[in-house]
């Protein structure tokens, strides 16, 4: 039986069910961008002493646990808005706001980074021009896409991600060849990118804060859970996700340790930034350093795609809630099936990357990706161990709330490890969205979003569960067992 979900948005207009396991897949994996390994490659090698494979064992483990949070709690509530929507349901509305205002400092300036990039290898093919009109040409091209269609988006971003995905191969291939010959390492098979003596665990612990920044986007597929063609789907979309990026990041960095297995046969543009032009050139001279250059453009156009789509719905969501004002951001074009404004606004925010520069943007990102990581993993405790009235089962206690502890303690380390411009620049932000909440709820005297008591604090219409999942994944207590949740705590 056909879902009869409908999103409540001014315009009248409803984001349109189309995107399958696997379109959201990409989507997430267009948002990490494959090709951020070779760029920051430099840097962090020199900054782990050669170990930047163990950099991302660190990071991966740290985004697991979290991704297994994301994934039950998205399977709980399947709506748009990704860690807004979890903790404003599972904890209070006024945290939900403040969660969402800080991890949207992370979205709305992840394409941006995009845009500067692009920026940059625009400016390194074609110099003498103002880098002005290539922000400008990028802006007009993505957010129009964007604007027309959701589907063309994710069609768009799958082509531009398998062809990074053959270059990186094709860049492992000619790797291996190398090592094959006594280049680099001079062998295939080796511990020394994990392990070797001098190396500083507080050092790699650091290296892991900053490719934690190549994660940044599994997160951001819970935006599509109202255009994807089941919400049952989302969980695995999220873990498929992390596993792939984390897959693509790991091998890759692997076989450019052995290749580059010292820090300083990177010169000073590479350890400063980015890598990935001489890492090409080395590794197969000008033509493929022209091929691993259009891979990187190509993953970062991808990634411009899918952080700016995303967005775009966050600030739908907040709209469709009252959070922002409803009227505006709460638009969906009948049309088009996309929030058009929202779309819009971010591209205009997009064309400030004429004058802000990468590291300075960057620096931001990380604060309120792990302000989102952070509490997802709380919302997860609140809502199958309060609201839901865990049964207090060793299996129950391990999932719902073991892990998550562990997914948070994991992400304080990241914590510690912040740069201070993060940090200042977070706090301020945070100072920033929690004076608006006091206007918004006049000094706490009233909720930060209406609802109409007929609706679903979700802003979905009410739908017997049945309907949403099939009768024949429903329970006798009204869960459903298989797809929501495998084991369920109770029905809502």
């Amino acid at each position: 039986m056909g879902t009869k979900i409908q999103p409540l948005a001014h315009g009248g207009g409803t984001l349109k069910r189309n995107l399958g396991l696997w379109a959201i897949v990409g989507l997430g994996l267009g948002y990490m961008t494959p090709t951020i390994v070779f760029d920051t490659f430099g840097i962090v090698s020199q900054q782990t002493d050669d170990v930047v494979p163990l950099a991302y064992v660190l990071a991966l483990v740290v985004m697991m646990f979290t991704a297994v949070s994301y994934g039950k709690i998205a399977g709980a509530i399947p709506s748009a808005g990704s860690a807004y929507t979890y903790v404003r349901e599972s904890i209070h509305p006024n945290l939900g706001f403040m969660v969402g205002w800080t991890s949207l400092i992370d979205y709305i300036l992840l394409p941006m980074v995009n845009c500067l990039i692009i920026r940059n290898y625009l400016e390194q093919l074609v110099p003498g021009i103002w880098p002005g009109v290539w922000v400008i040409l990028y802006c007009i091209v993505v957010t129009s896409i964007i604007y027309l269609t959701m589907r063309g988006t994710s069609n768009l971003n799958m082509l531009l991600i398998v062809f990074a995905g053959i270059v990186i191969i094709a860049f492992v291939a000619l790797v291996w060849v190398q090592l094959a010959q006594g280049a680099g390492a001079g062998t295939v098979a080796s511990v020394q990118p994990f392990f070797h003596d001098g190396v500083q665990f507080g050092a790699v612990l650091a290296g892991a804060t900053v490719v934690c920044f190549s994660f940044i986007g599994f997160d951001a597929v819970t935006m599509y859970a109202e255009e994807a063609k089941h919400p049952r789907i989302m969980p695995k979309a999220i873990l498929y996700t992390v596993i792939l990026g984390g897959a693509i990041f790991l091998i890759s960095s692997y076989f450019t340790q052995l290749r580059f297995p010292d820090w300083h046969q990177f010169n000073d543009a590479s350890l400063s930034d980015s890598s990935l032009t001489q890492i090409g050139d080395v590794v197969g001279g000008r033509v493929f350093q022209i091929i691993l250059t259009s891979a990187g453009f190509a993953a970062t156009v991808a990634s411009g795609l899918a952080s700016h789509a995303s967005v775009s719905r966050m600030l739908l969501v907040m709209g469709r809630n009252n959070v922002l004002p409803r009227r505006t951001f709460g638009y969906i074009n009948p049309k088009t099936h996309t929030p058009t404004f929202n779309v819009v606004l971010v591209g205009a925010i997009c064309l400030l990357a004429m004058s802000f520069s990468l590291d300075l943007i960057a620096s931001f990102i990380n604060f309120g990706a792990l302000i989102a990581f952070t509490f997802v993993n709380i919302s997860v405790i609140a809502w199958f161990a309060v609201r839901k009235n865990l049964r207090h089962t060793p299996k129950d206690v391990f999932r719902y709330i073991v892990m998550p502890l562990i997914g948070m303690a994991l992400t304080g380390l990241l914590w510690v490890n912040l740069s201070p411009d993060a940090l200042l620049g977070g706090a301020v932000w945070t100072v920033i969205g929690f004076v608006y909440l006091l206007v918004l709820t006049r000094g706490f005297r009233k909720k930060v979003a209406s609802f109409d008591e007929n609706e679903a604090v979700t802003g979905y219409n009410k739908v017997p569960l049945d309907e949403l999942v099939g009768p024949e994944h429903v329970d006798s207590e009204g869960v459903d067992s298989e797809h929501l949740d495998p084991e369920p705590t109770g029905g809502r």
